[in-house]
């Protein structure tokens, strides 16, 4: 081989590994850009126009709202019927008696339709006494003990076997019959105080264990909504748990568990058969609630009523009304709704007052 063509094989080998060389390097040039973090990568291009709805499922939502407007309308004025009928009927029939004669007076001395001596012909004031003295002893049993079981179930039972056992004692107390409270209450009281034994608190007790599977329902239900982000704050800044349970937790709860108060209320304001058996009736006014029987406005409307009409013969006065015993019971039955009508104010101003305040 000539010195020529081994000058030129030299050559082409160099210019090879020239070739390699650069194109190593612009491979490693290239997996360095990709391998750069800070590159940005393409954004996806995304289609909207595949997810407008079309006119025809338009117009398909629009009639399903029309339908479903209609019949909730329809649902809501059908629930007022009942609701407007009764406060008709009682504003109809209980504003011809209702006046203050009526309210500031009871039912001794008055015998039949016969007019009394002051020109009216009986009155509530026994009823009302009692059934604000009944009521106020019930809360003042159920409520306490209604809260406080709340509180032990949400915020330390956690859960746990006595938590249940307790819901399930609520729960089968929630279904009891009201005639069955005043049965345990005569009965408790016959065999503490003695046979036989009878007053306002009796009925209060029976009332009470009516109220207290309300309270503890409702307060749980409310203590459970409290974020538990404020429980973790308090605790972290130091807060003991007694300290945290009842200005923080309670005071959050506490429109709500002022609701279910008198949601309870109203659940045994109107109860009758317990305090027949427990309270039983009197004619005259009863201001003590630990001695004496003592009359509720629901005990006097069923009385009035189960006595039919008043005897006005011949001999009657002028002023005697045969039909006033039904006069009475109707013009009873709206003093009472009027009486929860304010307690429900006084809650909801209760509520608001002790309410906590967001700052805007």
């Amino acid at each position: 081989m000539s010195a020529a063509d081994l000058s030129s094989l030299a050559r082409a080998a160099r210019a090879k590994s020239s070739r390699g060389e650069a194109e190593g390097e612009g491979q490693a040039g290239r997996s360095g850009q990709h391998s750069q973090p800070n590159q940005p990568s393409p954004k996806p291009v995304i289609d909207f126009d595949r997810f407008r709805p079309t006119r025809s499922s338009i117009r398909a939502r629009k009639r399903h709202n029309a339908v479903m407007t209609v019949l909730i309308v329809i649902s809501f004025l059908i629930a007022l019927i009942p609701l407007v009928s009764v406060l008709w009927v009682s504003l109809s029939k209980g504003l011809k008696r209702l006046n203050w004669d009526f309210l500031s007076h009871n039912m001794s001395g008055v015998v039949g339709g016969n007019p009394t001596a002051t020109g009216g012909h009986g009155g509530i004031l026994h009823a009302i006494i009692g059934t604000l003295e009944v009521t106020a002893g019930a809360m003042i049993i159920s409520v306490p003990i209604g809260v406080m079981c709340a509180v032990f179930l949400v915020e330390y039972a956690s859960g746990g076997r006595m938590a249940r056992a307790i819901s399930l004692l609520v729960d089968v107390m929630s279904g009891i019959p009201s005639i069955v409270a005043g049965l345990f209450a005569f009965s408790m009281f016959a065999t503490l105080v003695g046979p036989g034994t009878v007053n306002g608190f009796s009925g209060s007790v029976a009332l009470s264990l009516l109220m207290i599977p309300t309270v503890v329902k409702t307060s749980e239900d409310m203590l459970r909504i409290v974020p538990g982000d404020l429980r973790e704050a308090a605790y972290a800044l130091g807060v003991t748990k007694q300290r945290t349970i009842t200005k923080i937790v309670l005071r959050t709860a506490l429109p709500g568990i002022v609701s279910g108060v008198i949601l309870a209320i109203a659940r045994v304001i109107g109860e009758t058969a317990p305090l027949l058996i427990a309270s039983g009736f009197i004619a005259s006014t009863n201001p003590n609630l630990f001695s004496g029987r003592m009359t509720t406005l629901p005990v006097y409307v069923y009385n009035e009523y189960s006595q039919g009409l008043a005897v006005c013969g011949p001999g009657a006065p002028a002023g005697c009304v045969a039909g006033i015993r039904m006069e009475r019971a109707w013009a009873a039955a709206l003093a009472l709704i009027v009486v929860v009508l304010v307690l429900n104010l006084l809650g909801r101003l209760v509520s608001k007052v002790f309410s906590v305040q967001e700052k805007q």
